[in-house]
């Protein structure tokens, strides 16, 4: 799977919990700065294990604070799971 899918996916689920276009959403931006809190956090890691298979920790976007650091955090897991 190419990064970019897996970064596509992650701005536009981003996008989606803040109510924003993905064009808003840079990736290499804090989430927090972007107003990503807790509950959209906990959200996020939901949604990751059911679309990618892999489980990850409620810290992911406080630990990969951007888009590209999970991107680059969790692209090689997926890889693996799939």
């Amino acid at each position: 799977m190419p990064d970019d899918t897996l970064r596509t996916w992650l701005v536009e689920a981003v996008a989606g919990y803040l109510e924003l276009s993905p064009s808003q959403v840079g990736a290499d931006v804090a989430l927090r700065s972007l107003g990503f809190d807790s509950v959209h956090a906990m959200g996020l890691c939901v949604d990751i294990e059911e679309r990618w298979g892999i489980l990850v920790e409620p810290t992911l976007v406080w630990d990969f604070p951007t888009v590209d650091t999970i991107v680059d955090h969790l692209g090689g897991r997926i890889e693996q799971s799939q």
